[in-house]
């Protein structure tokens, strides 16, 4: 028995050496250390390079050339497989550069035009009182809903089977947009899933095989596919985890049988490949790789920072070009420096890591110098706090509404601060910078928040902007287009339980073709479907208007009347669907 304990450990023991050993057979190029740089990479990852954890894949790039390539933790904890630089991970958003070249490919070929009208190849999309053009849809300007924030709402568990078929019966349903199509920046992953359907109308082929035949095999990158079937069989596939509380982990990973804005599965020596071409472009040539690497622009000339499939900006004050990703059981990271011909990846089979923290704490160990010449760039000042009294801020709280976005924020006063909130849990304090201007706490950009006092407008107003950093841009921003949100205030109210009984019955939506039930149920209004066991309560915030957190979303019903007050129905907005329709059974 003792012995038998001991060869368990002693296996457990050489599959941790293994899975933190450097892998040096790359194709790529021959992987080298700098010991003293590597060792302090390694402890980045410390908490996840055991036997009993999944982990990550590294990947360290400069000058065309894989320097660092290593795995930490477990690829499968079942089977006891080590992760290695060239174990395959879902790579999830980051997978929307690969459509973007394929779509720009067919550009240059002369097939499509960045102005065509998507619908006259997915004639299955409605018309929506203005063209939706392929540029749009790379840019995610378009306004067209996000199905990722729809899935759930329309009745979607986490891991249920979702195809591109579910998709296209989802948009042709849609009655509208989230905006008018160029107005504003929007994250839709819908874009990209109608950009995979457009390649394969035109070219007669799937996204995944001309990939594989235009992309892929040119560049030498054998282990990277796109995978519209879950079955598919996948060599040195890395499997999806996810904590359990109390200690432990689960399986998780999606089961999408579509492509575009995610299902590539690749290596980080596959991406090395692919960074490269960036380069040296033997895959797209020169006007194919600029125009990926072009900001998107807005009806008025706004320039964003999201190029196609890409974000591109600055951190440091160094140019950067990356992009994020994350799916049930994965989450991943790719940010290159240009100007240094250095770039970092970072690819995880596991849910509570932040690889967008980590390749960034690796840039500042490699580039340390260039940052350091950067120290004297220039910078939004410092402000400091003023003292306001409690009586200033007491002025400036309420219910605030923005009438584009349909979002709700309330701020009010917590022991002397002023708080803005968002919802259960999840507030920020701001703090006072004089003349009703207050900065934003704790959040991962500078956000600026001001308030119009009743006597110089119509009503009080709120305008939250982020403002600007040149040398602080990057994929986490809030709102990318620097344009403020304006919000107007509006009279906050409270609901006796009679009053609140009126909003209760069956609700239906043919956008989502799903049936909502609004049920009074221990002195609250609470929202009950099917599939799911969750009952969010209705919190009213101003009159006919109500906020929720459903399906993870924080979101926010407002209730229609006809000309007798009768209710008649609903729309229920989260941040990347807004204004779905509900029609009163």
């Amino acid at each position: 028995m003792k012995k038998n304990a001991l060869s368990v450990v002693l296996i457990a023991t050489l599959i941790a050496a293994a899975s933190t050993s450097v892998h040096s057979g790359s194709a790529f190029g021959k992987a080298h250390k700098d010991d003293s740089l590597t060792d302090r990479v390694d402890k980045l990852f410390a908490q996840w390079n055991k036997g009993d954890s999944p982990g990550c894949a590294l990947g360290i790039i400069k000058d065309g050339r894989l320097v660092y390539g290593r795995g930490y933790g477990m690829a499968n904890l079942s089977y006891g497989i080590p992760n290695q630089s060239n174990s395959v991970f879902l790579i999830a958003s980051i997978s929307k550069q690969f459509t973007a070249m394929a779509v720009l490919m067919l550009v240059q070929q002369g097939k499509l035009s960045l102005d065509d009208d998507v619908r006259k190849y997915v004639p299955e999309l409605p018309n929506l009182g203005a063209a939706l053009t392929i540029r749009q849809l790379l840019h995610h300007t378009s306004g067209i809903r996000d199905e990722e924030a729809m899935f759930p709402l329309a009745g979607f568990r986490e891991h249920d089977v979702i195809t591109e078929r579910d998709i296209l019966d989802l948009v042709a349903a849609q009655k509208g947009l989230n905006y008018r199509p160029g107005e504003d920046f929007l994250y839709s992953n819908t874009g990209y899933t109608l950009l995979a359907i457009v390649v394969k109308r035109i070219t007669g082929k799937s996204l995944r095989d001309f990939s594989e035949t235009n992309i892929f095999k040119p560049l030498g990158m054998a282990d990277s596919h796109f995978v519209d079937d879950h079955t598919t069989i996948i060599k040195n596939w890395t499997l999806g985890y996810e904590p359990v509380a109390g200690g432990g982990w689960k399986t998780s990973f999606p089961l999408f049988d579509f492509v575009g804005p995610t299902n590539v599965f690749t290596t980080i020596e596959d991406l090395a490949r692919w960074d490269q071409n960036f380069y040296d472009k033997r895959v797209g040539g020169q006007a194919v790789i600029e125009q990926m690497l072009k900001p998107g622009v807005l009806n008025d000339g706004t320039e964003i920072d999201y190029a196609a499939g890409l974000f591109v900006g600055h951190w440091k004050g160094l140019r950067i070009v990356e992009h994020d990703g994350g799916d049930p059981g994965y989450r991943a990271d790719f940010i290159r420096f240009p100007d240094q011909h250095f770039s970092v990846v970072c690819l995880c089979n596991v849910t509570n890591i932040d690889p967008n923290e980590i390749t960034r704490q690796i840039a500042e160990i490699y580039l340390a110098d260039q940052f350091k010449k950067n120290e004297v760039r220039q910078q939004l000042a410092p402000e400091k706090r003023v003292e306001v009294s409690e009586r200033e801020l007491a002025a400036v709280t309420g219910v605030y509404f923005n009438p584009i976005t349909e979002i709700v924020r309330r701020i009010y006063l917590k022991e002397g601060k002023l708080m803005y909130f968002r919802g259960p849990e999840n507030e920020s304090e701001l703090k006072p910078l004089g003349n009703n201007r207050f900065l934003m706490v704790d959040v991962p950009v500078r956000v600026e928040v001001n308030f119009v006092p009743p006597q110089q407008a119509a009503q009080a107003k709120m305008y939250v902007v982020e403002v600007p950093d040149p040398d602080q841009t990057s994929s986490h921003s809030l709102n990318n287009t620097g344009k403020p949100n304006i919000y107007v205030a509006v009279n906050p109210v409270s609901y006796s339980s009679e009053e609140l009984a009126e909003y209760t019955g069956k609700y239906y939506s043919e956008e989502l073709d799903v049936t909502y039930i609004l049920r009074f149920e221990d002195n609250k209004l609470v929202l009950r479907r099917k599939k799911s066991e969750e009952a969010p309560t209705l919190t009213p915030t101003f009159v006919d208007s109500f906020n929720l957190l459903i399906a993870n979303q924080s979101g926010s019903i407002r209730f229609m009347r006809d000309q007798k007050n009768h209710l008649t129905g609903f729309t229920l907005t989260v941040r990347s669907a807004r204004r779905l329709l509900f029609r009163k059974l």
